[in-house]
């Protein structure tokens, strides 16, 4: 099979050695120092333990040398998609499979026929005038939503922590012949993927949680072990999970948890320092709109008010914009 991967970070590193790792020969787009790397050594993950396994990559800069593929991994951050967008083209043939490894609400998150009174609107929030989903037609995705933490310890070197999961889903809910057997390769290279029968379901669990706590630690500087053991903080929290639980329902998606079931969870991370935090701290722009201004979207689309989602995001843009991050 022709396989690109499309952001080679910790995530992308992770999922294209797994590919590798199942016989594949493994195409990445790439830039800058992470080419470089690339190019002279292959891609690196270092297991837990420490062990490191090297595979060879095509690694190029320039989508157009590669030509059409039959999977493309897109694992960049929420702020990089539009850029993606622009130059993914010519990797896409006509069966051309892109499955999505990011955070956040996507841009197809309300197609297939998902959303009730939502269906088939497109989010302003992350994708405002349409680019992406013109880019990208849905018929080519299969949603994923990764339980695992990794990060970079150089360019083309991924670090992987803790947590094995990849949940893989058509849109529409289809359990299709092209996602049981991207999810049967997956395993093959060492991932635990499973096929979900409502990925906008887990979408929107995995968002549940991060939602609160990667905004406030990036505007506290704090781990997740601190953020709730302040039983204030640990309290608005919670009011921002019940606003984002309130819409959930009101558009198929409902969690039987309450906030502080999500916190049990959360806690158990210990000293968890989030991907928010991590690109404050390194300069990178923040994914506020995918993990925040898409909840409220999609609250005022189905006339809920939420107070406190509202103060979230705008405590943490004003912060962000004065960073020059947002």
């Amino acid at each position: 099979m022709k396989i690109c991967i499309y952001g080679a970070g910790a995530i992308g590193g992770w999922i294209g050695t797994a590919f590798a790792q199942a016989g594949e020969r493994l195409n990445v787009v790439a830039r800058g120092a992470t080419l470089a790397a690339l190019q002279a050594d292959g891609l690196a993950v270092v297991r837990q333990g420490g062990a490191t396994q090297r595979v060879p990559v095509h690694a190029v800069d320039d989508p157009a040398a590669l030509g059409p593929q039959d999977v493309v991994v897109i694992a960049v951050k929420a702020p990089a998609l539009a850029g993606v967008a622009e130059r993914i083209g010519p990797l896409l043939g006509p069966d051309t499979v892109v499955l999505t490894a990011m955070n956040g609400v996507p841009w197809w998150f309300l197609d297939g026929g998902f959303g009730g009174p939502l269906a088939g609107r497109r989010l302003s929030a992350v994708d405002p005038e349409g680019r992406i989903a013109a880019a990208i037609p849905g018929r080519h995705v299969i949603g994923g939503v990764v339980h695992a933490s990794c990060s970079l310890d150089a360019p083309g070197v991924v670090r992987h922590h803790f947590g094995n999961g990849l949940i893989l889903g058509e849109p529409s809910g289809t359990p299709t012949e092209r996602v049981q057997r991207l999810a049967g390769l997956l395993q093959g290279g060492g991932i635990d993927a499973r096929v979900s029968p409502q990925i906008q379901k887990d979408v929107w669990y995995k968002l549940w949680g991060n939602m609160t706590v990667n905004p406030i630690s990036a505007l506290t500087g704090a781990t997740t072990d601190r953020i709730l053991a302040d039983d204030l903080l640990r309290g608005f929290i919670s009011a921002v999970m019940l606003e984002a639980r309130a819409v959930g329902e009101r558009i198929g998606v409902p969690i039987a948890e309450m906030p502080e079931d999500r916190h049990a969870v959360t806690r158990k991370l210990g000293a968890f320092k989030t991907s928010m935090l991590q690109d404050v701290e390194a300069g990178r722009p923040v994914e506020l709109d995918a993990l925040v201004s898409a909840v409220r979207e999609l609250a005022q689309g189905v006339d809920l008010p939420t107070p406190f989602t509202d103060a979230l995001l705008g405590l943490a843009r004003v912060q962000a914009r004065g960073l020059g991050l947002y």
